[in-house]
């Protein structure tokens, strides 16, 4: 992503939040993850998502957060944290905040707690972060998950937030898994970027002409998913792009055989040799002992099989 780009594409890392022994974001483990993934070939960070543990983090820990990897000499154009709150008012001071530092894009999810809202409403919402911020520069990823917000986005929505905020509405990213879904808003919404949350459908999808994704997976394989990124308009012969597209599907069966965010991080401590990327902040929960043999020696079968 370039910084003046007005559409995000490429991929995106869902990443990974280190905590410390006190159940805290770890800065430094942090920044140190990040450019592990930029060099791996990520065009961006969106941190502070599903991936990264977000809804379980206060207000003041995404903040010190964000500040920590931006003063590390992360550019903030490379930088898609995600800001959106179940409070309008934590929302706004999210939003606000990134864009005191410099980041432009924010991945904001839709108010979550009340169910059943109409449309009107959760446009709303979006219009009155909008509005009270009024800062040209702001540019928002909506985020669809359904599955897990319980709060859909529609088309009809998309479109109404587009007609009446052009150049603030940019792209979303679609973790719903619904193929037929992202290819329909990129057949309506001509020039909005959708990026797909499921790794294996980031190669269709941008056939399709999508923007890229959004992946936890990304954790791991960002390499592969660059090259798909870079080649997707190679034949299906090409021996590389097929290989590449393989390892993906091949390490998204890898971390979902138990609690994805609990392999990656079992995975990260062991990429890393430090046992403290095990942890994750309550309710969620590290691997058991026995699933964790079985991940580790998945996972050196996949490294073998490279």
């Amino acid at each position: 992503m370039h910084p003046q780009s007005l559409h995000p594409n490429g991929v995106f890392s869902a990443a990974l939040t280190p905590l410390d022994a006190e159940l805290a974001p770890d800065h430094a483990r942090f920044v140190a993850h990040c450019r592990y993934l930029l060099d791996e070939g990520c065009d961006g960070i969106a941190m502070l998502g599903t991936t990264g543990e977000a809804n379980s983090f206060s207000v003041a820990e995404r903040m010190a957060l964000l500040e920590a990897v931006v003063a590390a000499g992360i550019a903030p154009q490379r930088l898609l944290p995600g800001t959106g709150v179940a409070a309008l008012t934590e929302t706004i001071a999210l939003t606000r905040h990134a864009l005191s530092v410099g980041v432009d894009t924010v991945v904001m999810l839709p108010p979550f707690y009340y169910k059943n809202v109409t449309d009107d409403g959760i446009f709303a919402s979006y219009s009155e972060v909008v509005q009270r911020i009024g800062d040209a520069r702001l540019k928002v990823v909506l985020y669809h998950y359904p599955q897990m917000s319980a709060q859909p986005i529609s088309h009809a929505l998309i479109e109404r937030l587009r007609r009446t905020y052009p150049a603030t509405f940019t792209g979303i990213k679609d973790s719903s898994g619904d193929f037929a879904n992202m290819t329909a808003m990129v057949e309506r919404f001509p020039g909005f970027s959708v990026l797909g949350g499921a790794d294996a459908l980031m190669l269709p999808l941008l056939r399709k002409g999508g923007g890229g994704c959004i992946t936890a997976t990304s954790n791991i394989v960002a390499r592969s998913l660059a090259y798909v990124f870079k080649h997707f308009g190679d034949s299906d012969d090409d021996p590389a792009l097929k290989a590449a597209q393989a390892r993906i599907v091949k390490a998204r069966e890898l971390v979902t055989q138990f609690p994805q965010m609990a392999s990656l991080k079992a995975l990260a401590a062991d990429r890393t040799k430090h046992p403290g990327w095990q942890r994750l902040r309550p309710p969620l929960e590290s691997l058991q002992p026995d699933q964790l043999k079985t991940l580790l020696a998945n996972a050196a079968a996949f490294a073998a099989s490279a």
